[in-house]
């Protein structure tokens, strides 16, 4: 058996018109005629490309939704960070983060090196503020990335819309050819 989506065979001593006739098997399905076969395979390949286009949307989804989380961590080491002391603080001065567990939590699920110590209930200024520039750089770094996501994806959407114009156009010509076959041999009686 065949794996190929359509398969023609001409049929023995058929020829209308001088052309010779064939007929089609369209996904394992014998005796189809070429209309048949056209959208077929033009159906096909837009509808591969709307299961990519599903699939690459779900990476947009999954993506916004880590820069969401990070966003959210970020808030709360900032917070953090403001609680201490400006005018004289220490690298020593210690502060306490909200939701530290979940916190720390977004960071490992993300694979954000934070810097905290073991007890991360209470941290020091200098730890707070380099786990601000790292939440930060990772949220910058997936912006960045989102935005080639978001232009891949809007080229998957214009190619998913070309290829059911295109499969619509195809069925159009087919069934005004067929159309015209027919009255051409309607005209020879």
């Amino acid at each position: 058996m065949s794996d190929k989506l359509i398969k023609t065979d001409v049929i023995e001593g058929g020829a209308v018109y001088g052309v010779r006739q064939v007929e089609y098997t369209v996904d394992g399905v014998p005796r189809k005629d070429f209309i048949d076969a056209v959208t077929t395979a033009a159906f096909r390949q837009a509808t591969a490309i709307e299961t990519a286009t599903g699939a690459y949307a779900q990476v947009v989804k999954a993506r916004q939704a880590k820069i969401d989380d990070l966003a959210q961590a970020l808030a709360y080491i900032a917070k953090a960070v403001g609680s201490l002391k400006t005018k004289g603080g220490k690298s020593t001065d210690k502060a306490t983060i909200d939701n530290a567990a979940w916190v720390r939590g977004v960071a490992d699920k993300y694979e954000v090196q934070l810097s905290w110590e073991s007890n991360y209930t209470e941290m020091t200024r200098g730890n707070l503020q380099k786990a601000q520039t790292n939440v930060q750089y990772e949220i910058e770094k997936e912006n960045n990335n989102l935005q080639q996501d978001n232009v891949t994806l809007q080229s998957y959407l214009t190619k998913r819309d070309n290829a059911y114009s295109n499969a619509s156009k195809i069925v159009k010509k087919a069934n005004n050819a067929a159309q015209t076959t027919i009255s051409n041999i309607g005209s020879e009686f």
